[in-house]
């Protein structure tokens, strides 16, 4: 039933809702539901904060007044060389981290204190973890994701829990249940943590950016014995709704269309948002003509079953990579004279949605505007995209020439004049192989995950983004090869996909950074491709995940490598020194058989419409992270009372350009976070180093703390324990002055309070 309209009276295509709602309304008195929703303001228990994922806070011994104060009170060394990103997790004065060359450690939340470490989990997410307990506390679990199997460890013991499993003893095989053959899929795991509902997680999935990757269908699983209880198609099977915006076969083939952000959850209502990202492959859609639901929607789901709701698509047939991943913002705003729930999805586009988030209507028309349309061979790109009217966007969305950084060098900005002057510029403008295309924010632009958070009471949004363009050509995909050997083409392709993201942390001679990365000339090699592809896009150790490198790029590196290795030999690097003893009780987690090799998968035998057979020439773009003046990362504050910006200031500053004002830095928001207090105050990680207390009011900055070492990663989280309330942070960057050691400045968890003898609580 189409229900959204324009400001003009236009129904917008965007928008369907399902009625009735007579199994929601029976969710919302179900009791079971309460107890999550008053705890999760008051306990960091889950990736997130808890379960809306505002990152909001209601304690009050950190008020604008004495953040100035704040100190470290201690340290959670992580005793490797890894960079993480990891967001802890608190419960019960317990805190749960990630460190040791990827194990996972529980600590005393007052002190640091070890208390048992689960080591060696090669293969496990990075960026965070879930956890679930009983009613009565006798039973903790937490829920891993680990080398495409789910898995719990029972987080009072640390060891697996050998019950739990739909597919063997320990163990739930993510590949199983999504209407694919298993062993022609490859990682079917999130690389971001789901979200615990009662006793069912809720989980996405990352399979990648590739022609011919898994679906990423919806799931969620029992906590308990870890079968799955239901899933939701996102590329719809015949007979469900949505199958008539793809070709017929399209659920054959098609990709992706996955959840690989964040889940938020109205727990006392029983609804789950999911954010969606676009179908593979992301810059060439002649296979996959139509709207393509439920790709880049935001999806609300009962959490309990699994039926749809209501969703709203926020970009058509998506040919720019435009994924929503930031976690979707529940809050309650004045509306129309009326108290309304409503949730908030910020976009990598940089725009900002808004819906009533029981329905679905939006609170402010979005309307549906004509767009470019594509030069390219049977390519049908959809001729509108929905535009918000009301609610300002929170990035640039042009680039010109008048707005280029002045901080460039004259050659630079030659370059970039005549460029912008060939190319066709702006938003939604297709791909073409005939000339370059520019936009901004590019598909690592605008809002990502772990950028957004709220004060949900006061209807107030918190979005961290960057201005980063992307510079697109298209070009013929060259034959996957499976021998051991790369075209001339493929090799210069390889090094440039290393320089862009291997260089600085492993060195133009491939042996690797003392203290950043391994060498990649002697790296273990027993497992293949795959478990090579499984590190990437997993992470491991010192590198973070990186699930948008996409399989023929990981294939082309990995060979790149292996002929390096053969023709240099094994050059020699100073292994790291192993972490001290601690209080290991497991190791490895639960051992699975060896999965064979994926199987490679093309278009159904009778197949006869147009194939996708354009690459992006860089795969995503080209990144411009610099090219307009700056600020170029911000944390905008949105008042959603009145659909305005309330203020916007820049993320961090760039120490090396003489400015007056803040500068942000390129890519300053990637893998950063926030955290909100009902005290008025607004904690951010920034690129530069550093962590920053902004005056909820204003933005004013009102502390910040330079951390030692480069861009402090992943969402902080605050907690109480033992009455002390603490900010903690994952900082394990290399160090921001070369001339000190690294014993000097803390590696690990830095963790900050107010002097014992300072804290007092605010009647």
């Amino acid at each position: 039933m189409l229900l959204s309209r324009t400001l003009s009276g236009r129904i917008s295509p965007s928008f369907w809702i399902l009625f009735p709602f007579s199994l929601l309304l029976a969710s919302c008195n179900d009791e079971n539901s309460a107890p999550l929703a008053t705890q999760q303001h008051i306990e960091w228990k889950d990736y997130g904060g808890g379960p809306d994922h505002s990152k909001f806070v209601e304690f009050n011994q950190i008020t604008k007044e004495n953040v100035n104060q704040l100190e470290v009170a201690f340290v959670v060394p992580t005793y490797d060389n890894s960079n993480y990103n990891f967001n802890p997790i608190i419960v019960d004065n317990v805190m749960y981290v990630m460190g040791r060359n990827n194990s996972i450690i529980a600590v005393n939340a007052s002190t640091g204190a070890e208390i048992w470490i689960h080591e060696n989990l090669r293969g496990i997410i990075t960026r965070g973890i879930n956890f679930w307990q009983s009613e009565n506390k006798s039973m903790k679990r937490l829920i891993i994701f680990l080398n495409n199997t789910m898995q719990a460890i029972d987080a009072i013991t640390g060891k697996s829990i050998m019950d739990f499993g739909d597919t063997g003893p320990g163990y739930t095989d993510m590949r199983l249940g999504v209407d694919r053959d298993p062993e022609t899929l490859g990682r079917m795991t999130p690389v971001i943590p789901g979200h615990v509902f009662e006793d069912l997680i809720l989980v996405g999935s990352a399979p990648g950016e590739n022609p011919f990757v898994g679906p990423g269908h919806l799931r969620a699983y029992s906590v308990i014995t870890g079968k799955m209880e239901w899933i939701f198609h996102t590329i719809p099977l015949p007979g469900e709704y949505g199958y008539e915006t793809w070709p017929k076969d399209a659920y054959k083939y098609a990709g992706a269309t996955n959840t690989w952000g964040e889940i938020s959850v109205d727990a006392e209502r029983g609804i789950a948002y999911f954010p969606t990202g676009s179908p593979t492959y992301d810059f060439d859609g002649v296979d996959r003509q139509g709207a393509n639901l439920f790709g880049n929607c935001i999806i609300a789901l009962d959490a309990r079953t699994g039926k749809r709701l209501w969703h709203f698509q926020t970009v058509h047939h998506d040919l720019w990579d435009y994924d929503l991943t930031a976690a979707p913002q529940l809050i309650t705003v004045q509306h129309d004279g009326k108290e309304v729930d409503a949730v908030a999805v910020a976009a990598k586009t940089g725009f900002l949605y808004v819906f009533d988030r029981v329905t679905g209507k939006p609170l402010w028309p979005i309307e549906e505007r004509p767009v470019p349309q594509s030069d390219m061979p049977d390519e049908k790109s959809w001729p509108t995209q929905p535009f918000p009217t009301v609610i300002p966007p929170f990035n640039r969305q042009v680039v010109t020439v008048e707005d280029l950084n002045p901080y460039l060098s004259d050659e630079k900005r030659e370059e970039m004049i005549e460029r912008i002057g060939k190319a066709k510029v702006g938003m939604f403008q297709p791909l073409s192989d005939k000339y370059e295309t520019i936009a901004i924010p590019g598909s690592t632009g605008g809002a990502n995950y772990g950028n957004t958070a709220a004060n949900p009471k006061k209807g107030i949004v918190y979005v961290q983004t960057k201005e980063s363009a992307s510079i697109y050509r298209l070009k013929i995909r060259e034959p996957r090869k499976n021998n051991l050997e790369l075209s001339g083409d493929l090799i210069a392709k390889a090094e440039a996909s290393y320089k862009q993201t291997c260089l600085v942390c492993h060195g133009a001679d491939k042996n690797g950074l003392e203290g950043l990365g391994t060498s990649l000339l002697t790296m273990d090699r027993s497992g293949g491709l795959d478990a090579f592809k499984l590190t990437v896009t997993n992470g491991k150790g010192r590198m973070p995940a990186m699930p948008h490198l996409d399989g023929e790029t990981l294939s082309n590196l990995y060979t790149y490598l292996a002929s390096l290795a053969r023709t240099r030999g094994n050059n020699s690097q100073q292994e790291q020194a192993p972490p001290p003893s601690g209080p290991v009780v497991a190791s490895g987690g639960v051992k699975v058989p060896d999965y064979p090799p994926r199987k490679e998968v093309g278009y159904p035998k009778d197949y006869m419409g147009p194939k996708a057979i354009y690459i992006e020439s860089n795969n995503y773009g080209e990144a411009a992270n610099d090219i307009l003046t700056p600020a170029w990362s911000w944390i905008v504050a949105y008042d959603l009372n009145k659909g305005v910006i309330k203020w916007k200031v820049p993320l961090g500053d760039d120490d090396d350009i003489d400015s007056e004002e803040n500068t942000g830095t390129a890519n300053g928001s990637l893998r950063k976070g926030m955290v909100v207090t009902a005290t008025g105050l607004v904690f951010a990680t920034a690129g530069d180093g550093r962590v920053y207390a902004y005056d909820a009011d204003n933005g004013d900055i009102l502390w910040k703390k330079e951390v030692g070492r480069l861009n402090p990663q992943g969402i902080p989280a605050m907690y109480q324990a033992n009455g002390r309330q603490y900010l903690v942070l994952c900082s394990t960057g290399r160090l921001m002055d070369d001339s000190l050691n690294e014993e000097d400045i803390p590696k690990g968890y830095v963790v900050y309070a107010l002097p014992e003898k300072e804290e007092k609580q605010i009647p």
